[in-house]
């Protein structure tokens, strides 16, 4: 939905929701990115190319997620360190370069990935292109913070896998969900419990119109570029050494990717369902539910805002004043991969950079094909890499 086209009250009503939800400051940068979204200019200022700041990102897709979370974040973490700006509609990379104090935009990802000043990329562009500028900027050796989903197709993710392995670059993907403070609470209680789990996320989207870029066959559709966030979430809370084999048992009516329904039964037992509706407008964004159970801990998550963790007669309540999904720590977590961000992220290892996206690769086929499908772990040879490579 275009905010910025809808009446006046509609508007006043959701930015005070979003300033109860986010905070005022979170609420404005959000604003401003669906005006952002509609700049046009008519002259392009100058770029700063020549003004040596030390800025050393780059920004490789320039849209409302791009603007309002990754810029954000970077401006009020380390500060002016983007470097430039690109984006194939010019006009956002502008928009960019001047709200963020960039040195340069361009529509062109070559110059970014060719800027020997530039060493971490935030891929933020439409779901075909991510893995294919990965690579690029993995072969200039550089490191990258790819966004969800990291591959639209198996060969892609193969291509991918091989670029990382050969790149003195390190690699972090956009799940932040598991890095939001609440998110770490139930990782830490439910890795504190014996056994089997269960698991069921309940997703309310944004209902998009069919037209939308999303819906197109290159782009992987919903389940790629939604339904990879919890797909991924919990696939983390299983142990690796206890996950496999994956079955997945998808439920669907007439359309794939909308109102639908996904079960995952891991190696050790443990059962997760993912239940994804999008019909109409969520008017406070998408909502979240999670409910789990495991050994003597039971626990419910509302919107990343509140979780409820029970253990026998033990009740913790955490409630945060605003919604953390995790953005901010995901994003400074990838500048740490820099050399500038001091080095400590090593990035993710090529086991995970397989197996969470064989993971809703496969799930997007079983749901095409309403047919149960089985997940096995990383095989290098099956990854088309050398056996004696370490995962």
């Amino acid at each position: 939905m275009d905010y910025t086209s809808q009446p006046f009250l509609f508007k006043a009503k959701k930015a005070i929701r979003y300033v109860q939800l986010y905070g005022f400051a979170r609420t404005l940068a959000k604003v401003r990115a669906q005006y952002h979204m509609k700049k046009h200019y008519d002259q392009r200022p100058a770029l700063r190319e020549n003004a040596d700041r030390g800025a050393h990102v780059g920004i490789i897709g320039c849209g409302n997620f791009a603007y309002n979370v990754v810029a954000y974040y970077l401006k009020r973490g380390p500060g002016a360190v983007i470097r430039g700006t690109m984006d194939r509609n010019i006009d956002r990379a502008i928009s960019a370069f001047e709200d963020y104090s960039a040195a340069y935009y361009c529509d062109d990802a070559q110059k970014i990935v060719e800027d020997d000043r530039i060493d971490l990329v935030y891929i933020c562009s439409n779901h075909a292109s991510h893995a294919e500028y990965a690579i690029a900027a993995l072969e200039a050796g550089k490191h990258v913070h790819i966004e969800k989903p990291h591959v639209v197709n198996r060969d892609q993710l193969i291509r991918l896998l091989a670029a990382a392995e050969r790149s003195s670059g390190r690699v972090a993907l956009g799940f932040n969900r598991p890095e939001s403070v609440l998110g770490r609470k139930i990782t830490t209680a439910l890795a504190a419990q014996p056994g089997p789990a269960v698991f069921n996320w309940f997703i309310a989207g944004h209902r998009i119109e069919p037209d939308h870029w999303y819906f197109s066959a290159a782009e992987g559709g919903r389940v790629l570029g939604n339904l990879c966030h919890w797909t991924d979430f919990v696939l983390q809370l299983v142990p690796r050494e206890v996950r496999y084999p994956i079955r997945i048992v998808p439920a669907r009516w007439e359309r794939s990717d909308c109102d639908i329904a996904v079960s995952y039964v891991f190696g050790d037992g443990s059962i997760s369902a993912i239940t994804f509706s999008a019909k109409g407008h969520a008017f406070e964004g998408v909502k979240e539910r999670f409910a789990a159970h495991k050994g003597d801990v039971l626990l419910a998550l509302d919107d990343f805002q509140e979780l409820v963790i029970e253990e026998g007669e033990k009740k913790q309540r955490t409630r945060l004043r605003h919604r953390d999904h995790g953005h901010r720590d995901w994003v400074l977590n990838s500048y740490a991969m820099s050399e500038r961000g001091g080095g400590r992220n090593q990035g993710c290892s090529l086991a995970y950079l397989w197996e969470t996206g064989d993971l809703f690769l496969k799930t997007k086929q079983a749901l095409e094909e309403q047919r149960e499908i089985t997940v096995e772990p990383y095989a290098p040879r099956e990854a088309g890499m050398p056996e004696r490579r370490s995962a």
